[in-house]
């Protein structure tokens, strides 16, 4: 439940505790699934509906996910909510007043960056060979002018659109569904596919082939997480605000963005 995604799901990423994107971020979850509903306002002052048009939208199937281990679900939903308002919150403010926004989004940019291989590989596998091809030169583009990642060069200046794919779209471009819902503790929302997915996207992470002792990786896990949020604080308290029943707001926001991920 830890904020970034994912977003996805734009894609930064609902990040987990390891604060790269292995169950994809539920801040991104949230930002996508209301963009890709929203209407805009312009012409949702005009619309009218009729009473055969809520009798048509109420009788349509509600799409969501399955969700057999919901008991437990629910619990580390419960268990990630208190670890984020009382330790990652007050991190990520503290760490937000003493660090510029420039200066964060920065981190973000050179975390996101070093992560290419694994959208270069999962465009690869899904045959979206323009998208590997946009993919290798924003790499090359921000390694380079763009200061080893810190400045995204390849969207402010060349315009160079970003393909964020990962081994759980793979899986789902190739007709593999969800399997059913997952809620980790520290990691966040997740399904069957996206879990085993993301195992197979550590092995494309280059940090993880940095020869550093366990307490560095964590070290370097944990201030992604912290940077991420900071930029992100506020998304995860209004889907909760505003939902009768949060677990079932942030599992469903999760699944949505998911599906336009894969369907894109």
């Amino acid at each position: 439940m830890f904020l970034s995604g994912s977003t996805q799901a734009g894609s930064e990423a609902i990040t987990d505790a390891s604060g790269r994107r292995p169950e994809h971020s539920i801040d991104d979850s949230i930002h996508l699934a209301q963009a890709d509903t929203s209407m805009p306002a312009e012409e949702d002052d005009d619309i009218y509906f009729s009473d055969e048009m809520m009798d048509e939208l109420y009788d349509e199937p509600y799409d969501s996910i399955a969700d057999p281990l919901e008991p437990v679900n629910r619990a580390f939903y419960h268990f990630n909510d208190k670890l984020y308002f009382w330790v990652l919150k007050p991190a990520a403010k503290g760490y937000g007043a003493v660090i510029p926004e420039p200066a964060r989004r920065g981190v973000k940019n050179f975390f996101n960056n070093i992560s290419f291989p694994v959208r270069f590989v999962n465009c690869v596998l899904q045959g979206k060979f323009e998208g590997a091809g946009y993919e290798f030169g924003r790499f090359m583009i921000n390694s380079t002018i763009g200061v080893a990642g810190f400045m995204d060069r390849a969207t402010s200046q060349f315009k160079i659109p970003e393909y964020d794919e990962d081994l759980g779209q793979t899986l789902g471009s190739y007709g593999i569904g969800h399997g059913f819902f997952l809620n980790l503790p520290f990691f966040g929302p997740s399904s069957l596919t996206d879990a085993i997915g993301s195992a197979g996207d550590m092995f494309l992470e280059p940090i993880n082939y940095l020869d550093l002792k366990t307490k560095y990786d964590l070290s370097i896990a944990a201030f992604e997480t912290v940077n991420k949020t900071s930029l992100r604080i506020g998304e995860y308290e209004a889907l909760k605000k505003a939902a009768l029943d949060p677990y079932i707001a942030y599992r469903d926001a999760y699944y949505q963005y998911r599906q336009s991920q894969i369907k894109k």
